[in-house]
Formats: structure tokens, C-alpha cells, sequence
């Protein structure tokens, strides 16, 4: 898409190649490094890399709403160029999210940091490697438009899955986090809205890439999958 051409890592494939290999080898290389070693607190750490995600969440959430309501966009069916100054804006947005993703590499490295490699399961680094990567080709064709829906819920989601995280580190926090329980339910009825969302535009089209709709439900399909093994998982 010519209306991204020029921003910051999207030229090229290239460095979200190399990036997500090398968080790919620092999970390698960080399990052998600690291996023998005690594990960090990293508590200060923790709270503010948490806080940090959470107010950019935030920022992404509103600011995906105020720009979608601008541009009037159709919730059933949204193509890419009739908004105008709106899809500038919300593409804007979905940088910062593509963006967000190679922050959040840093969830498996504090894992790691910290010897919780029970956390470190197929579906975390699965998830982490391929939503960079995802939203590296969807900045590149289609940066707004349609595209919008999945990171409003996800970001939404993330204020909550991250001010836990952050409150959680602080032990007389711990008691008041009612919400803990119910964050796994609420990914998964993000993914399941994503995907009637997205398939709402195979059935009325209006303009958008069908092989994108068709790709993004088979993905948010993979994830329903690894999410509901791991709910299962973690009620019994």
C-alpha cells in the first residue's frame, strides 16, 4: 500500500526476519545461559514494562475508536481507500501495533529471565513469532480499512491482561485481582468475535481482499484451538 511506503521497518521483510529470529534464539540461548543459575525478581522491571503496555494499549484502543468513528467506518464490511484522512489515521494506529508486537518479545524473555519455563509453551512463542510477522504483511496491504476490528478487541484485552501482570508482581496487590480468572474466557471470545467479524465480509463483500479475510479466520481459528487446550489445561 503506497500510503505506508517509508515508515519504519515496513519496507523491507527483512528486519521483522531477523528480529523474530533473534527472540527465536534468545529463548535457545537464554534456557541455557539460566539454567544453572537462580533466577532474577526483576519486580521494578516487571512493573514498569507492564505499565508501559498497558497505557499503550490503551492509547491504541481509543485512538482506534475516535478514528474509525471519524472515518464512519461500516462495522459489517470496511474497504481500504473510502475514508480517507481516517485511514491514514487508523493505519497510524495498526504501526503502533505491529510495533507493540516486538515489544511484547519481551513477555518470553522475562520468562526466561525469571526460570518460568512452564509459561513458555508452544502456544506463547507461537502466538509472539507470528502475529509480528502477520502484521508486517497487513501494514503492507491492507493497514486499515477491515483490518481494524481484531486490534481494537486485542488492545482492549491487553489493558486488562497487562495492568494484572503489573499488579500481580506486587504481593498486597494480589488479593484485589478478581479478573484474573475470566482473562482467558475473554481472548477467546476476542478470537471468536474476530473471526464472525472478518467472515461478515466474505459474506457481503465490500471490496476487501477475500484471500486476507480467508487467511486471518483460519489463523484466529489456530488460536481458538491452543486457547481453549490451554483453558481446558489450566481448569483441571
Amino acid at each position: 500500500d503506497a500510503r505506508v511506503r517509508g515508515w519504519f521497518l515496513l519496507d523491507s521483510y527483512l528486519p521483522t526476519f531477523f528480529l523474530t529470529g533473534a527472540y527465536l534464539l534468545c529463548i535457545w540461548l537464554g534456557n541455557k545461559f539460566m539454567k544453572n543459575r537462580p533466577p532474577f525478581s526483576l519486580r521494578a522491571h516487571l512493573i514498569v514494562y507492564n505499565l508501559g503496555i498497558t497505557l499503550l494499549s490503551l492509547y491504541m484502543l481509543t485512538e482506534l475508536i475516535l478514528a474509525t468513528w471519524e472515518g464512519g467506518y461500516n462495522l459489517q464490511c470496511q474497504n481500504l481507500h473510502s475514508a480517507g484522512d481516517a485511514d491514514i489515521r487508523v493505519a497510524k494506529v495498526l504501526w503502533w501495533y505491529y510495533f507493540s508486537k516486538v515489544i511484547e518479545f519481551m513477555d518470553t524473555i522475562f520468562f526466561v529471565l525469571r526460570k518460568k519455563s512452564s509459561q513458555i509453551t508452544f502456544l506463547h512463542v507461537y502466538h509472539h513469532a507470528t502475529m509480528f510477522n502477520i502484521w508486517w504483511c497487513v501494514l503492507n496491504w491492507i493497514p486499515c480499512g477491515q483490518s481494524f476490528f481484531g486490534p481494537t478487541l486485542n488492545s482492549f484485552i491487553h489493558v486488562l491482561m497487562y495492568s494484572y501482570y503489573g499488579l500481580s508482581v506486587i504481593p498486597s496487590m494480589r488479593k484485589y485481582l478478581w479478573w484474573k480468572k475470566y482473562l482467558t474466557q475473554a481472548q477467546l471470545i476476542q478470537f471468536l468475535l474476530t473471526i464472525v467479524h472478518t467472515l461478515s465480509a466474505a459474506v457481503k463483500p465490500c471490496g476487501f481482499p477475500f484471500g486476507c479475510l480467508m487467511f486471518q479466520s483460519s489463523y484466529m481459528a489456530t488460536l481458538v484451538i491452543l486457547f481453549i487446550n490451554f483453558y481446558i489445561k489450566v481448569s483441571n
